[in-house]
């Protein structure tokens, strides 16, 4: 059926059960714009065989693809207002990534800042595929497959879109004639097959981790289930308290002769509280105590397990709900993929026409 609402397309590479980075940096979004968007989320675990330890077990892969999706209907992403789908069923996908490759510099791709955090942070060194850079090509496919006008992202995938508007851009323009002063929001009214997206950020950029700072920069990481640092949605409240109470904090605050030296930015506590805290009253007040040395990191993670668990318990235990039918959710993702499948397709023609490559008519069902 017609669907006039605006697109959106996001996802996320199935490494595991989703954490708190995951949903304040793009799951809130998500639930928020469902409503009013014609909303594509897309498990990319063709993504998660770039990492050589993964690649060797696939079937750690397929079940981190279905956390992933039962995750996502445990938050409340709504299958009969979004579709869910998985990236490996969409053979378009792969088409328009070997396509779109033509058009990208591979030295453009290996500048990406993404990229090289990403091979340092994994410790990849020089032993990583060739598929690990092409899987940011592999991202552009994901999401001009799909015609998105918005994509929710985390800003370290800001990178990633950068490289996806540079690419429809330089098809439009090759292909479909669409001059180069051509404003981003007028290039499909001007002929061009892909639309210039547009990033909408979460309200927290960057959520830190649990653990210590990087050995290397001194910069703490972000929350990741590969770096060990991560607070999951499906944590028992008793999971939950262990992990916050052993949270890193600043080790410099004891040796601090003068309270006025103490500074909140650096104990990544705050940074929880900011963000997850609802009564912004308590967190104003107890910063005016950090900052004065009246309390101390004890009280404040304390507090932090409460705020917590208020948050994820309630998704637990929707997730157990799910878990008992994990066919049913199989079955989201089939009828997803399957929608899915009809936009691809329509992408796919779009764009071999353009490049005059048409030469058959296609269809394709699951």
């Amino acid at each position: 059926m017609p669907n006039h609402k605006p697109r959106i397309l996001t996802g996320d590479t199935p490494t595991g059960r989703l954490h708190l980075g995951h949903y304040v940096g793009s799951i809130e979004t998500r639930l928020a714009l469902q409503d009013h968007y014609d909303c594509y989320f897309l498990i990319a675990n063709v993504h998660a065989f770039t990492n050589p330890a993964r690649a060797q077990n696939p079937q750690d892969i397929r079940q981190s693809v279905i956390d992933i999706a039962t995750d996502w209907l445990a938050v409340g992403i709504d299958p009969k207002k979004s579709t869910m789908l998985i990236q490996s069923e969409i053979p378009a996908i792969a088409e328009l990534t070997f396509l779109l490759a033509m058009l990208i510099p591979f030295s453009r791709v290996m500048k990406n800042p993404t990229i090289k955090d990403e091979i340092r942070d994994k410790g990849l060194g020089d032993d990583y595929p060739f598929g690990f850079p092409m899987y940011a090509v592999g991202q552009c496919a994901d999401i001009l497959a799909f015609r998105p006008e918005l994509v929710p992202v985390g800003e370290d995938q800001l990178p990633h879109l950068e490289l996806c508007t540079f690419v429809a851009r330089k098809f439009n323009q090759q292909y479909c004639g669409v001059n180069p002063h051509t404003e981003d929001k007028d290039y499909v009214a001007a002929g061009g097959v892909f639309p210039i997206i547009q990033p909408k950020l979460g309200r927290v950029k960057r959520l830190v981790g649990t653990g210590a700072p990087s050995s290397e920069t001194g910069q703490l990481l972000k929350m990741s289930k590969s770096l060990n640092n991560a607070i999951f949605l499906s944590d028992d409240p008793d999971t939950v308290k262990k992990k916050v109470m052993s949270m890193y904090t600043d080790p410099n605050r004891k040796k601090a002769t003068d309270p006025g030296e103490t500074d909140p930015a650096k104990n990544p506590l705050w940074a929880f509280h900011e963000t997850f805290n609802p009564d912004k009253a308590w967190v104003a007040e107890y910063q005016a105590k950090y900052k004065a040395g009246g309390v101390g990191d004890v009280e404040l993670k304390r507090k932090l397990v409460e705020v917590l668990v208020a948050l994820i318990e309630p998704i637990r235990q929707r997730r157990l709900e799910f878990e008992k039918d994990p066919a049913a959710v199989l079955n989201v993702l089939k009828e997803g993929t399957a929608r899915a499948n009809v936009v691809a397709e329509e992408t796919l023609f779009a764009a071999k026409k353009a490049m005059k490559q048409d030469y058959f008519s296609r269809e394709l069902r699951i």
